[in-house]
């Protein structure tokens, strides 16, 4: 199997006050991964996420925005887009006029069943695994106005189970309770929201402000429970994880550095954000964080206690082998590989993690 090696950009130098003394992942791009023609000659529009069983299937949230042209000579994939660890179709399915637009994340439970959070909806859904049933709904429909950023008939910032522009979702193993971040564009909630099980409200809470940055639109992105009990949530604006307990009580910034390749002058720069989409690595102890960082378009390896970047792997913006275009969905299955999905770049590359 063909591959691409990255040895890591090593970042420790920056931190010898204080140096990290682990070594750094390294990985492979698995360039056989995943198998195409996907499907019955299926053509994916944007993948605006992605997650991954006990089993080590990844599953694709298609966006559909395909160029119709292109449908002369492909079929239209499904929504969502089950893949086995060869990275053959397992399955595709879902009704997009039931599920909803702009497919942000999703979350597999231990028994297969599966979480889908689309940001143009007012709800979250829980799926079987085949997507043959509609397990549960949270939250009711609504119609998203994008031109004055409200949606009709909704109430916003109510202490409820009706979302506004949900962006991702964990679930708690240990009772299972729903957490979701709620506001991924300006004008939403700009919470966490946590339900129980049942999909009752329980609490909520909003990002951390400062009277220094107040002025920073509270943006949560995505939203990870680690197994030591902590909730993070990309401040996306702020280009910055923040962590929390889960009571909602704050605990510390994480910020992701970013210094532009180009001159800025003149241009829009550092606008997408540098934490954006985490994943945590596959031991116990989840000893790193794999953080995609829109600005550089590459993947920053943090250690998660210090919340260091020790490196970087990726070869930037591009549409080439180990390029990204607008990454959005990251995850890591049991044995430690990444796995990163773009949105405009409308395919999902593996990085297998090199012992």
């Amino acid at each position: 199997m063909k591959a691409i090696h990255f040895l890591p950009i090593m970042l420790l130098s920056l931190y010898m006050d204080n140096p990290v003394t682990a070594q750094s992942p390294q990985f492979e791009l698995d360039l056989g991964w995943p198998q195409v023609p996907m499907g019955d000659n299926w053509l994916t529009g944007g993948i605006g996420g992605m997650c991954i069983d006990t089993r080590d299937h990844v599953y694709l949230l298609n966006r559909q925005n395909i160029t119709e042209s292109d449908l002369d000579g492909s079929r239209l994939a499904p929504p969502i887009i089950e893949l086995d660890t060869d990275g053959n179709v397992v399955r595709g399915w879902g009704d997009p006029e039931v599920i909803g637009q702009r497919l942000h994340d999703c979350h597999v439970e231990s028994d297969g069943s599966i979480w889908l959070v689309a940001a143009g909806t007012g709800y979250v859904q829980k799926y079987s695994n085949d997507g043959n049933d509609l397990i549960m709904q949270i939250g009711e429909t609504g119609k998203f106005d994008s031109s004055d950023g409200t949606r009709e008939g909704r109430p916003l910032n109510s202490d409820n189970a009706q979302f506004f522009l949900p962006a991702a979702i964990d679930v708690d193993k240990s009772n299972g309770d729903i957490y979701v971040a709620d506001g991924e564009l300006p004008g939403g909630n700009a919470r966490i929201a946590v339900l129980n099980k049942e999909g009752e409200f329980v609490r909520q809470w909003p990002l951390f402000r400062t009277d220094s940055d107040r002025n920073i639109t509270p943006l949560p992105h995505c939203l990870r429970l680690s197994n030591d009990g902590l909730v993070y949530v990309c401040d996306r604006q702020a280009d910055r994880i923040q962590v929390f307990n889960q009571q909602g009580s704050f605990i510390k910034n994480i910020f992701v550095p970013f210094t532009p390749i180009s001159p800025a002058e003149g241009r829009l720069s550092g606008n997408r954000g540098s934490a954006v989409v985490l994943a945590f690595s596959s031991d116990q102890e989840q000893r790193y964080m794999y953080v995609i960082n829109q600005n550089s378009v590459m993947i920053d390896v943090l250690d998660r206690d210090s919340g260091r970047v020790l490196s970087r792997f990726g070869n930037g913006p591009g549409r080439y082998r180990g390029q990204f275009t607008l990454p959005h969905g990251i995850g890591v299955d049991s044995r430690g590989n990444v796995y990163i999905a773009e949105q405009e770049g409308r395919r999902i590359q593996k990085y297998s993690i090199q012992e």
